[in-house]
């Protein structure tokens, strides 16, 4: 008889369920099949874009992997035609003048150009056998990391000869023409990789002061090589420690993990500007992992004394090392700190 009742209490609970327990459950359940409804619904608008969006760079694929083979193409060609014309310059040259400090001036840039502009004249004027029979001088200038050659067709060539640590790297090259000596010159053709500024170097400081415009290419070049084998060499050296690592493609923003100790360390880098070689904004940030691989003992959330996170704590160290010092060499001193840096954070948390 009991067991009657309460079966028939369970069932008119069931059928009118008061206000309780059971019914904040129901909304609760209720809202998240809502919340479920409508994420499917998201995904299923998203899956769908994508199906439109793959159909139609399916059929302007083949177009654009031909448009892209035939830019690199050529790019090379350009690169392997403009390295043999420098060669054959310096070849055929009467003498090379090293410059260094005040001796690469304005007046030496007006002197190469008219010499080039004189020697276009020469060659328009061939019938004339007196003016054949006058040696011409070929001199190359080589200032610092630059070599500068008068080319055929009064053009001025500048060959960049970047290294990094003592050691050659590429060869970049930058070809200057006018069509007289008293107009403006422009950038008639380089191998200046294309997410470097030069163009907006050539409006800025071509027409004003073109010395001012070789120097600045070059320390665009020199600069990211710089801070592109900075990067190859810290994966070299390095790369069993860091878990990630990002770059743009100037390598003016740089973030890597290191993920190899107790807490996580995340760095991030800026650059002020792309002929920067160390970082002006720097992020070196430690953050607490939720058990630790080399200790017993736990960070949780009570022993850090804070609701619902661990938060990350600042490595000034690694920020000054970063800030004074080449990647690499900052890098280990980093790593050779960063035990005793994380054990005393990690004392003074589990102490406050």
């Amino acid at each position: 008889m009991e067991s009657d009742i309460e079966e028939s209490m369970r069932k008119k609970q069931r059928k009118y369920p008061f206000p309780g327990d059971s019914t904040r459950k129901n909304f609760v359940q209720d809202d998240d099949d809502i919340q479920l409804e409508t994420t499917r619904a998201r995904f299923a608008s998203l899956l769908k874009r994508h199906g439109e969006l793959t159909e139609r760079l399916s059929s302007s694929n083949g177009i654009f992997r031909i448009c892209s083979w035939v830019h690199r193409d050529s790019d090379k060609m350009i690169y392997e035609r403009l390295v043999k014309e420098f060669e054959a310059a310096r070849a055929s040259q009467t003498e090379e003048v090293s410059l260094d400090g005040e001796q690469w001036n304005d007046g030496l840039l007006a002197t190469i150009r008219e010499r080039v502009h004189m020697e276009a004249e020469r060659k328009a004027m061939s019938g004339d056998a007196n003016i054949l029979e006058c040696p011409q001088e070929k001199i190359t200038y080589k200032i610092g990391n630059k070599v500068i050659c008068c080319l055929e067709g009064a053009r001025i060539g500048i060959q960049y000869e970047t290294s990094f640590a003592g050691e050659p790297c590429e060869l970049y090259h930058c070809v200057l023409e006018s069509k007289s000596f008293l107009e403006k010159m422009t950038v008639l053709e380089h191998t200046v990789p294309f997410f470097l500024p030069i163009r907006e170097a050539e409006n800025d400081l071509l027409s004003s002061n073109a010395m001012t415009f070789i120097d600045h290419v070059g320390d665009l070049l020199q600069a990211y090589v710089d801070r592109r084998e900075q990067v190859r060499l810290i994966k070299e050296l390095y790369g069993n420690q860091i878990a990630e690592l990002y770059h743009s493609l100037p390598y003016h923003m740089i973030e890597f993990v290191l993920d190899d100790f107790d807490w996580k360390v995340t760095v991030s880098l800026r650059y002020a500007d792309l002929v920067s070689v160390l970082p002006t904004r720097i992020r070196v940030l430690a953050w607490p992992m939720h058990q630790s691989k080399k200790n017993t003992t736990t960070l949780n959330r009570k022993e850090d004394g804070l609701p619902g996170t661990n938060p990350p704590a600042r490595l000034t160290y690694a920020e000054d090392a970063l800030r004074t010092m080449s990647l690499p060499e900052a890098y280990a001193e980093i790593v050779l700190n960063l035990p005793h840096a994380l054990q005393q954070m990690f004392n003074q948390r589990t102490n406050s």
